[in-house]
């Protein structure tokens, strides 16, 4: 409100414009033709007919317009990092979107295998429950051939203790959460990892080769070769479902590595880079 009473007393349409030439001193100042400053009784009227009804309304607009515009003319690059080419992608903003959504992509990291490995156990319950089951000696009977009632040994207790828990995982719908939860880290893991490093050439004109960077290229490519074992863990493969258990458990590994290196570059982005 301020700006736009401000800008009111400017001379943004003036009515005349003053003559680039000096005036010669034995004639008539003859003024240089301006269409804002066409008389409203020209001997020509028929040549600019829509001005004397359309200037006077553009004129609200035109201050209304400049007023707007008027902040973002004043000193633009306080909010930027390096030169100002990206706007608003160089700020601090944008910098601090990839430690937020990695920092959270660790504990999530975790929590899909912790999923994992409870829908792995689903599988391993039923393999005990199997293999005890083997070792059940047949119930004794009379010489008439009828069972005879007995507590159950301590085999059969264990059974019936891992059949019920078994249900209960199963209940869990582990399968399903932990695809989910793996495709959530494949897909937004990959984005963000390669959005972190567009993020720094944008503030900085280049990248940093260093533990940081080759440790988040690490963790995306696990990401990528324990999804293409997928396939073949539904088919049963064992070998491949050992496999993806032995990449992630790197992959946390290396997120662990990542943190305190990941730490000190917010601690430079809070230091080097401005709001926004």
């Amino acid at each position: 409100m301020a700006a736009t009473l401000t800008l009111l007393k400017f001379p943004i349409l003036p009515k005349k414009l003053k003559p680039l030439l000096p005036r010669p001193s034995t004639s008539k100042p003859v003024p240089l033709p301006s269409i804002l400053n066409i008389p409203k009784h020209s001997p020509n009227p028929q040549k600019f007919p829509f001005l004397d009804q359309n200037i006077d309304a553009l004129k609200p607009a035109l201050l209304s317009l400049t007023a707007i515009t008027f902040p973002f003319l004043l000193d633009p690059q306080d909010s930027l990092a390096v030169g100002g080419e990206f706007g608003i992608f160089e700020g601090r903003s944008f910098a601090l979107i990839h430690p937020i959504v990695m920092g959270t992509f660790f504990f999530y990291t975790l929590w899909a295998g912790y999923l994992g490995w409870q829908w792995r156990r689903v599988r391993t319950v039923q393999n005990e429950i199997t293999e005890l089951k083997k070792q059940v000696k047949p119930a004794p009977v009379t010489p008439d051939g009828n069972p005879v009632e007995a507590p159950p040994s301590p085999v059969e207790l264990q059974i019936q203790q891992l059949t019920e828990e078994r249900k209960e995982l199963i209940k869990g719908s582990y399968k399903d959460r932990h695809f989910n939860a793996g495709s959530i880290l494949l897909g937004f893991g990959v984005l963000e990892s390669i959005g972190g490093g567009l993020n720094t050439w944008l503030r900085t004109g280049k990248l940093f080769p260093g533990p940081h960077l080759f440790a988040g290229a690490g963790i995306t490519v696990l990401w990528a070769l324990a999804a293409s074992l997928v396939p073949s863990m539904q088919k049963g493969n064992e070998t491949a479902r050992n496999l993806h258990i032995a990449l992630n458990a790197v992959n946390v590994l290396l997120f662990v590595w990542q943190i305190p290196t990941g730490i000190d570059i917010v601690f430079k982005v809070f230091e080097f880079t401005k709001w926004p």
